[in-house]
């Protein structure tokens, strides 16, 4: 009986492998012209999920554009993807093409999570009037609150002086800087998102930013983008959260600190902070439907400024202080620029910057070897488009590699060093290229750019005016290669200081 039942599935189970092999096929169908970007053929039902390297995506994209060329095509289950590679085809994607290839296409996961595309925001949001009414008001609040003013400028110095207090107290031994990078650059998020600062031992604190740094590459693996491409699996009870622990863990703690934020809110008052704004749009928008001012995008909004704000310049400044023990002699190059220009006495200042052009390369070429937002956040094409020469079908999913822009061969002189010369004409003076996009570029460029450039200079130089950095003495020189995640950290090292 047993084997009858068995004998009588195989019908079943053949006639399913088929249709479902007829209708992937026939989602294909669309895409093949003689126009469409070639790529490695795909299987059945999972596309090519299984020949990407998730654990070191930019280097499967630089094997894959060595033999299909600068815009190829994956298949990711359902889902066609699109990559772009190097400087000419990635700004005309992002700038030429800008206001076709601005949205964001569906990540299923964040749904789940409670935080993506079904709440505006400003990261993750389809381009549309609600993303425009966000940025807008989020660049303006920025604005509003300090961003190229003087008080900005003044907490993040005032921050800085906390950072080498800090410092000292490790000056004695051996130390691993990132955690105490990751408590200042998120002070100044929090005193900007909720008027607070915390102390650097304050157990709150700690557990977010241990929570947060734990979350990195869960929602860019192999398992999320199975998820993304296969969202039905989503509806497993309790899946998402299972299967991003970390990252659920510290979305509802910034959910725990918008909560006691918003009893202190005085709708009468001036508005303290970013979320004062907000809550005061929201009294406004009350009745207009078409609104995108309420609850649900405010914890979006928080959450997009505190974690993209915070984890890409405290990462930047961890691979800045790793590329300094590495190469003493531009360190100590660098500090005789600090030394001729500020002195050993005086804050730095953003005025500053302008006077110190060899500093300033090192920032910007800190920013290009690093890397750190190597595949930047996916596009979709909002229709058809012409790019390079290929068609592209509307709702393609778009992944401009940023990496290879940053580390073109033909546009850098060292790609794959760190060379601050990159950035220095033959006189020395800074020359910045139009090939350095680490905050992207076109209608999606990233808008805390100024505040993010802001915090590595002043960060920077506070840091290297005071001390100098060495590999600790018996430990073996740390390597310059990195962790591929979102985004992209060196690997654990230690430093000693040494107070000049």
């Amino acid at each position: 009986m047993g084997l009858l039942v068995g004998d009588n599935l195989w019908p079943v189970v053949i006639f399913t492998a088929i249709f479902l092999l007829l209708l992937d096929l026939m989602h294909r169908r669309k895409f093949w012209t003689a126009r469409y970007p070639p790529g490695p053929v795909p299987l059945p039902g999972l596309g090519n999920l299984l020949q990407v390297d998730y654990e070191n995506m930019p280097y499967s994209f630089y094997k894959l554009r060595q033999r299909y060329g600068d815009v190829f095509s994956l298949q990711m289950a359902w889902k066609p993807v699109i990559v772009i590679n190097g400087l000419k085809a990635v700004r005309e994607l992002l700038v030429t093409c800008g206001d076709d290839t601005a949205d964001r296409p569906e990540m299923p996961i964040y749904n789940h999570l409670g935080y993506g595309h079904k709440s505006k925001g400003v990261i993750l949001a389809p381009y549309g009037p609600e993303w425009r009414e966000q940025r807008r008001f989020s660049v303006s609040t920025l604005r509003d609150f300090g961003l190229g003013r003087k008080s900005l400028e003044q907490w993040v110095t005032e921050e800085a002086g906390h950072l080498c207090d800090a410092f000292i107290q490790e000056a004695e031994r051996p130390f691993e800087p990132s955690p105490l990078l990751s408590k200042a650059v998120a002070n100044v998020i929090a005193s900007l998102v909720y008027a607070q600062r915390f102390d650097y031992e304050d157990p709150f604190f700690n557990w977010m930013l241990k929570t947060l740094k734990e979350s990195f590459g869960e929602d860019t693996g192999f398992v999320a983008e199975v998820l993304n491409a296969l969202p039905i699996l989503l509806h497993i009870p309790g899946l998402p959260h299972r299967a991003f622990p970390k990252l659920s863990s510290f979305i509802g703690s910034l959910d725990k600190m918008l909560i006691e934020h918003k009893t202190s809110w005085d709708p009468a008052q001036p508005p303290r902070d970013l979320t004062d704004a907000f809550l005061a749009e929201v009294e406004k928008a009350k009745g207009n439907p078409e609104s995108s001012f309420n609850d649900e995008n405010l914890r979006v909004v928080v959450a997009d400024l505190f974690m993209a704000g915070m984890v890409t310049t405290s990462t930047t400044l961890s691979w800045a202080l790793l590329l300094m023990i590495l190469h003493p002699d531009v360190q100590r190059r660098v500090q005789q620029e600090i030394d001729e220009v500020i002195g050993q006495t005086r804050h730095p200042e953003m005025a500053d910057q302008t006077r110190m052009p060899y500093t300033n390369a090192v920032i910007h070429e800190v920013q290009r070897f690093a890397d750190i937002i190597p595949t930047n956040v996916p596009h979709m094409t909002s229709r058809d488009i012409e790019l390079q020469g290929f068609h592209i079908p509307k709702g393609t999913t778009l992944i401009p590699n940023l990496s290879s822009v940053l580390k073109d061969e033909t546009v850098w002189e060292k790609p794959f060093q760190f060379h601050p010369e990159h950035f220095l004409d033959a006189q020395g003076h800074f020359v910045k290229h139009e090939a350095f996009m680490p905050f992207s570029a076109g209608r999606r460029i990233c808008l805390g750019e100024p505040l993010a450039r802001m915090e590595l200079f002043l960060f920077f130089t506070c840091l290297l005016q005071r001390f100098s950095f060495s590999v600790p003495d018996g430990q073996p020189r740390p390597s310059d290669q990195s962790n591929f995640a979102l985004p992209v950290t060196p690997k654990p090292y230690q430093l000693c200081v040494a107070v000049r």
